[in-house]
């Protein structure tokens, strides 16, 4: 049998809105009415009907959060601080994955909305050029916030890394190192937009302070992708010097093609990364890296949908700095 407000009001004398305010911590109420309430509350095993406040408030206290791939490092990190301020909040998350397909994320869409979140916070796949379904949702009033894979499109509400100063602070990290040949390992394709940002910054740094460096650029899907261009690029007989990955899966396949053709670091090649933070410490040495960290990033984010729902529903992007970090590897 369920226990309703009635019932904690009949044990304690009380009348159904005065147990209602204590419950909710009403300042017209005492504090000593307010303990009892809560203790009868606990005692009896009460429980808000969900279901009601839902109604009443029109908000499901959901969050949506759909991610190419859970069980990725950098989106685990990013879910968590999620989660954690959510939870704050007295929120809950509906979390998806889109494994980089493009139906299988509008079909996530449609759960999400199904279940009536309140708000959506997505990380786009790999394929996915049209953004119409995601902006027809936010303007039918379930806002959406894209983060880290954001879309090349100015009516959207953005949250990401200054991924052009990433690419700028691994070119300088490489000039000062006089590195002259250099194998860039970039995700995706020339169409993502996260990749043509760190693209950008990388080649204009080098054509304004070290235009002979050559730079070989080339683009992957997963590890295993990055491990066979590594290979290939070594078969081909460039004279490299450095190797910049772009991500863990990039740096995880380099590593394992180094390794197979016993190519030493630094004092053969080096190596620099971009990362979420633990994956270049697994190796010895431990590679440099430029820290993108998702558990920023899902701090901002969540601060960025607070925002919203408390009225501020300006489209803009939001920048978040990388920072390098410099281990042994350069």
């Amino acid at each position: 049998m369920s226990i309703t407000l009635k019932k904690i009001a009949e044990a304690l004398g009380l009348n159904v809105s005065t147990v209602s305010r204590a419950l909710k911590n009403h300042q017209d109420i005492s504090d000593y009415t307010k303990r009892r309430v809560q203790e009868v509350a606990k005692q009896l095993k009460y429980e808000p009907n969900v279901y009601a406040i839902k109604l009443r408030t029109n908000k499901s206290k959901i969050l949506g959060v759909m991610v190419p791939h859970i069980s990725n490092l950098f989106y685990e990190s990013f879910i968590q601080a999620v989660e954690e301020e959510g939870k704050k909040a007295g929120y809950t998350l509906l979390i998806l994955q889109s494994s980089e397909d493009t139906n299988s994320e509008l079909e996530n869409l449609d759960t999400l909305k199904k279940n009536k979140v309140d708000g959506i916070l997505v990380s786009l796949s790999v394929n996915t050029t049209d953004i119409a379904p995601f902006l027809d949702l936010h303007n039918s009033g379930i806002p959406i916030i894209f983060f880290d894979r954001v879309p090349n499109n100015d009516r959207c509400i953005k949250v990401c890394f200054d991924n052009e100063n990433i690419g700028i602070l691994a070119a300088k990290a490489l000039i000062k190192k006089q590195k002259q040949y250099i194998l860039a390992i970039f995700w995706g394709n020339d169409a993502v937009h996260l990749s043509n940002k760190r693209l950008l910054g990388f080649k204009e740094t080098f054509a304004k302070t070290a235009s002979k460096t050559v730079l070989d650029i080339r683009y992957h899907q997963n590890a295993e992708d990055a491990k066979t261009i590594t290979l290939q690029a070594f078969q081909q007989g460039n004279p490299y010097d450095a190797i910049f990955c772009t991500g863990d899966s990039a740096l995880i396949g380099t590593m394992h093609a180094l390794t197979e053709k016993g190519i030493k670091i630094p004092d053969e090649i080096a190596v620099i990364s971009i990362s979420n933070g633990l994956i270049p410490t697994l190796y010895n040495p431990s590679i440099t890296y430029i820290e993108t960290s998702g558990y920023n990033l899902g701090k901002m984010s969540f601060l960025r949908i607070l925002d919203y729902w408390a009225g501020d529903t300006t489209i803009n992007e939001i920048l978040v700095n990388a920072l390098l970090i410099e281990k042994c590897s350069l």
